[in-house]
């Protein structure tokens, strides 16, 4: 009986991104998800892809507008978007999140990271700065943002990296708007539990055990170190898995498997990054998924996950209405 509670307070999520597809098979893939009763369409934040074979890269903004006009209920945020000064000011950001938030009351999810340099680096005169930078200037961004949203009357912001002289929001967010942090590092997971409303990461950077013993345990710590409960901060885990067996699944993943590396994150051009999967050990691709034989296995790691404390699972189904159908007959009844 436990384990049937559990199950059913887990909020089952979709990644449906920004790639390969136009932008209005995005919307209309938001209202189907929303048909079949999942909690949260999730979108890509990318000026350019991953992968140069993505082909597409819609602009979240726009995207994400229409998405919840055409749909009634589902929440949907971008899966991350950047307020660290390169494309976003976080002045943007904290208007663009309070529009939404006053048309659609308790839909938009605003998740937020440092980013990648694929999407950032061209528009930082200076050039893509190190993690230590860059982590500064999100933590200030977003306290930022949220004096934009909480202040009643004009105020001066004197940051490191961003300074705003009499500055005032008008437009204000008609609901209480939650910051998720993107870590996916331990240091960063730390960061996460100081400043945000709760954490997001990837089972294909973080699997079981390093989430049980690393990343939950470092963002509950800078939780608690800034006065906050951290059972009410929601962790929200997106998960990989596969049927296929390791062969198969190291010929058809290789090619895409360059996001992994770690010094992507620091390559401008989304073409090298295609091909940085070739210099990856076997190991480390085959440590990015989870291999399952049945779509029961699929449904118990979920739970395995809530275990340990995560609150919403994310499933990658990309602009693809199959696997989202299937997606919801397999994984989502289970849950609701």
């Amino acid at each position: 009986m436990p384990r049937k509670s559990k199950r059913h307070n887990m909020k089952i999520s979709l990644d449906i991104g920004e790639n390969d597809k136009d932008p209005a098979e995005f919307r209309d893939l938001v209202v189907l998800s929303e048909k079949l009763g999942f909690d949260v369409a999730w979108l890509g934040d990318h000026f350019m892809p991953w992968m140069a074979s993505g082909n597409r890269s819609a602009y979240v903004w726009s995207l994400m507008g229409s998405a919840l006009e055409a749909s009634t209920k589902i929440k949907v945020g971008p899966f991350v978007t950047t307020p660290i000064g390169a494309r976003y000011h976080p002045a943007i950001i904290a208007q663009a999140s309070a529009t939404l938030d006053n048309m659609y009351p308790r839909r938009f999810l605003l998740a937020v990271g440092t980013g990648e340099a694929v999407n950032e680096a061209m528009f930082l005169p200076q050039g893509w700065p190190p993690w230590k930078e860059r982590t500064d200037r999100l933590v200030e961004g977003v306290q930022l943002i949220r004096k934009l949203w909480s202040s009643k009357e004009y105020f001066d912001f004197e940051g490191t990296f961003f300074k705003q002289r009499q500055v005032f929001l008008y437009t204000k967010p008609r609901t209480d708007l939650k910051i998720y942090f993107s870590a996916i590092g331990e240091k960063f997971a730390e960061v996460a539990g100081r400043y945000s409303d709760g954490l997001i990461t990837t089972g294909s950077r973080n699997p079981f055990d390093r989430c049980r013993d690393v990343i939950f345990p470092n963002f509950d710590r800078g939780a608690k170190s800034a006065g906050k409960d951290p059972v009410k901060l929601e962790k929200i885990l997106s998960i990989t898995f596969t049927f296929e067996d390791q062969d198969s699944f190291l010929k058809s993943h290789k090619k895409h498997a360059g996001n992994l590396v770690r010094k992507a994150y620091g390559v401008p051009d989304p073409r090298m990054i295609e091909t940085m999967g070739e210099q990856l050990p076997d190991e480390v691709i085959l440590r990015s998924t989870n291999f399952c034989s049945t779509w029961g296995d699929v449904v118990d790691l979920i739970y395995k996950f809530s275990e340990i404390g995560v609150d919403q699972i994310v499933l990658p189904s990309g602009p693809d209405s199959k696997k989202i159908r299937r997606y919801a007959q397999r994984i989502l009844k289970e849950f609701k």
